[in-house]
């Protein structure tokens, strides 16, 4: 009896955030899975990788939270340079930076240079969002409310998936609406790349605002890889140092 081979990806480096174990949104599954079928030099871990927010209020930790963070583990002892950045969400893992859990780096940001000598510079992205930093009562009750949203995004795809319609994000079109109604994102956007020009690097990847998206923003790289809530992206670096964003649903597809 023949068994399928699994195709493994190979890449110089991948970056994912906003994985948010410990909360019943995280897709720790399909993450389990592409963390299984790809293969890097260098996994960056871009923060909100643990959600300590929502452990705080209630403990959730199924066993496939604990298998997710034991593959990273397990590619870090293999050879895998894995570099934690913590975000808003992990922040208590900042106390730890310049540390190392294992083979895993502990930072606050890092300067990461491609094949092709391209200076990226890789930070979680919440210390430029002006809501965290001023008013950060608000953000608790915006990340309460986002939970809800996700709670209705299932029923109402359990019922597009009756009618054979594609999934769809009220919680990402409400989000997105309202921020952009704030002029949030051209905020967040253009505070990252002032600071990235200052630092004399050609682009900036970061997560934070779970908008997976690459672009040129006045000739430096502006990339995000998204989460791993409900777009399930991540950003990869090639074996000629280009970068490009990728889905893993998509990949699943090919």
């Amino acid at each position: 009896m023949s068994s399928k081979i699994q195709k493994i990806y190979q890449f110089e480096t991948i970056w994912i955030s906003d994985i948010h174990l410990g909360s019943k949104g995280a897709k720790a599954l399909e993450l389990l899975h592409f963390l299984s079928i790809t293969n890097s030099k260098k996994l960056y871990l871009v923060g909100d990788i643990i959600d300590c927010w929502r452990l705080r209020k209630r403990w959730y930790w199924p066993q496939e939270h604990n298998d997710v963070m034991a593959k990273i583990l397990e590619k870090s002892r293999a050879g895998t340079e894995v570099i934690y950045i913590p975000g808003n969400h992990d922040d208590l893992i900042r106390q730890f930076v310049e540390h190392k859990f294992g083979e895993i780096q502990i930072v606050m940001d890092d300067v990461h240079v491609t094949r092709n000598g391209k200076k990226i510079w890789v930070m979680h992205g919440d210390l430029f969002d002006s809501i965290i930093q001023h008013v950060r009562w608000l953000a608790f009750i915006g990340d309460g409310l986002y939970t809800i949203l996700l709670g209705f995004n299932g029923i109402l795809n359990a019922i597009r998936r009756l009618f054979r319609l594609e999934y769809w994000s009220l919680s990402k079109f409400l989000k997105h609406k309202v921020k952009q109604a704030v002029s949030f994102l051209s905020a967040f956007e253009t505070g990252i790349m002032n600071e990235t020009k200052k630092r004399g690097c050609d682009g900036v990847i970061c997560g934070h605002i779970h908008k997976a998206e690459i672009k040129l923003i006045d000739g430096m790289i502006y990339a995000n890889d998204g989460d791993w809530v409900e777009s399930k992206t991540a950003l990869i670096e090639d074996k000629d140092g280009d970068i490009s964003l990728i889905s893993y649903d998509n990949l699943l597809s090919k």
